[in-house]
């Protein structure tokens, strides 16, 4: 009996070791995606009426428009929840500055390509709604078809 209870706490203490597995020297993290697109790399949001678009840099987030300058907020990261990636930040004048990217296949409405995210851009309490890509495969598109 008592070896029983003896093995009954051994294999009691072995099941409560909650340390994590060691991974060996000089390997990678798995990248993070939405779908298709690594989120670590260079990414573009755009939209259309108004035209806009905000890249995803390790540097920065950068809203372009027509005939106006250039907005900057810092990168602090994403964060990913399910099928969804946001940025959260904010310009230098505390501006709140929001990307929020989906999983799911989009239209812009005005070309004939299909891009792999969907988007939305928060600046403040204005809200643009749009498609997105990384930037490499946005080189690569044609004017049709799927962004990939």
């Amino acid at each position: 009996m008592r070896a029983l209870v003896g093995l009954g706490l051994v294999l009691a203490l072995g099941a409560c070791d909650t340390s994590a597995p060691v991974k060996p020297a000089g390997e990678k993290a798995p990248e993070a995606k939405l779908g298709s697109v690594v989120l670590d790399a260079p990414i573009r949001a755009l939209g259309t009426e108004p035209f806009w678009h905000v890249d995803i840099e390790a540097t920065g987030l950068v809203l372009t428009r027509i005939d106006q300058q250039p907005l900057t907020a810092p990168n602090k990261g994403f964060e990913i929840k399910g099928n969804v990636a946001h940025w959260a930040s904010a310009l230098p004048d505390q501006t709140p500055f929001k990307v929020t990217l989906t999983g799911a296949d989009c239209s812009d409405g005005m070309s004939d390509r299909i891009y792999p995210l969907s988007a939305m851009l928060e600046v403040g309490t204005e809200t643009l709604t749009g498609c997105a890509a990384s930037v490499e495969a946005l080189g690569r598109a044609s004017e049709a078809g799927r962004v990939e």
